[in-house]
């Protein structure tokens, strides 16, 4: 089956990669407090 194929009877694999339309502002938002933690713990530590 081709691709167009797939797309025009829903018949696609989801393989669990990002999907298109959704909002990502939590990601964002836990993404960038991981890497203030770690800026943190760096920097506590001494290791900077």
């Amino acid at each position: 089956m081709t691709d167009i194929a797939a797309r025009r009877t829903g018949l696609h694999a989801r393989t669990g990669g990002p999907s298109d339309g959704e909002d990502h502002l939590l990601e964002h938002l836990l993404g960038w407090s991981l890497v203030v933690v770690l800026a943190l713990l760096i920097t506590r530590l001494g290791l900077f």
